[in-house]
């Protein structure tokens, strides 16, 4: 465990400090470090870049408060992996070695090639999926049994949650089959998991509509388009029409043509919205939907009896290629 007042010894989170802190003072790190720099020290980007430019402060103090935000879920041996990644040596992946670690069937890869998502059934325990669940609902200050506590003012108007460091919500990121799942995926099993929301979908109600996210990407739609994954594990049984995540399978095979398509002066998501249809995909307790990143996808309307109670995750490689240019 890392002690307060303890230096990290790593210097591209200096360079990435002073880019934030100091514009224009230095080089900026490439997009794919930056994403493994926070993975690797268990902060959720947002958080970071609010922490930054909301307080300004000085190395020593941003030290500190890394240090007391990831608390114990980063020890010595974990800085130790991130300092040789981020300088080019070859790491494993951080749960051990997945060789015998059950991943994706050949019929799932074969169903992520044609349609871009897979299921990766059981990815955490049934228990593991319970202990999240309840977390949550106790987070939100809600009863599970009463659906009137499923509004509150504390939940605002959307269905993000900014719960990152409860100890199951934790356990699940260090899930092997995850790991073993996106390294099949990857082609590789050097990953770092992101430290992203949960989710909280209630039943659509009159005083409380579906706020979204409704269809879009959260990629670059500019060429060349490239591999990223995203992810959301479901940690209580989810319908189709029950706020599913929702996508427009395949679609990453028929992009690029599709583009074309688009008329001159419309944005893409804009057209995308008007024109196509995404499908709910439902799953169960424990089950994690991965997808390529280049589907349109979003939520869906709650109209079921339940709650959508769901954690945002994924996982990348310390490199890898990426487009720098945006375009929505």
């Amino acid at each position: 465990m890392v002690e307060a007042g303890e230096g990290l010894g790593i210097e591209a989170l200096r360079t990435y400090w002073a880019s934030q802190c100091f514009p224009g003072s230095i080089e900026r790190l490439p997009q794919d470090v930056v994403k493994t720099l926070l993975a690797g020290l268990r902060l959720n980007v947002l958080e970071t870049l609010r922490y930054l430019h909301h307080q300004r402060p000085d190395y020593a103090q941003f030290e500190a408060w890394v240090v007391e935000r990831h608390g114990s879920d980063v020890t010595h041996a974990a800085l130790d992996r991130l300092r040789r990644a981020l300088a080019g040596e070859a790491v494993g992946s951080e749960v051990g070695n997945l060789d015998d670690v059950d991943g994706l069937s050949a019929d799932d890869l074969a169903h992520w090639d044609e349609h871009g998502y897979v299921i990766l059934r059981n990815a955490i325990s049934e228990e593991a999926a319970r202990a999240s669940e309840a977390a949550i609902y106790e987070f939100l200050e809600m009863n599970p049994g009463d659906p009137a506590s499923w509004y509150p003012a504390s939940l605002g108007h959307s269905i993000w949650v900014p719960l990152l460091r409860h100890p199951a919500i934790v356990a699940n990121r260090r899930s092997p089959r995850i790991h073993k799942a996106h390294a099949q995926l990857w082609g590789r099993d050097d990953l770092w998991v992101t430290i992203d929301q949960v989710g909280f979908n209630p039943p659509e109600q009159t005083q409380w509509p579906f706020p979204g996210p409704h269809l879009h990407w959260d990629a670059t739609l500019a060429e060349p388009h490239r591999l990223e994954l995203q992810g959301i594990l479901c940690l209580a049984d989810v319908a189709a029409d029950q706020g599913a995540f929702s996508c427009v399978p395949g679609f990453h095979r028929t992009l690029k043509d599709w583009l074309t398509t688009v008329p001159d002066g419309v944005s893409a998501n804009d057209h995308a919205r008007r024109t196509l249809t995404m499908t709910p995909i439902a799953a169960q307790r424990g089950d994690m939907i991965i997808w390529h990143h280049l589907l349109p996808h979003g939520s869906s309307p709650n109209r079921a009896q339940r709650p959508r109670v769901v954690q945002y995750l994924s996982l990348r490689p310390t490199r890898y290629a990426y487009t720098e240019q945006w375009i929505s």
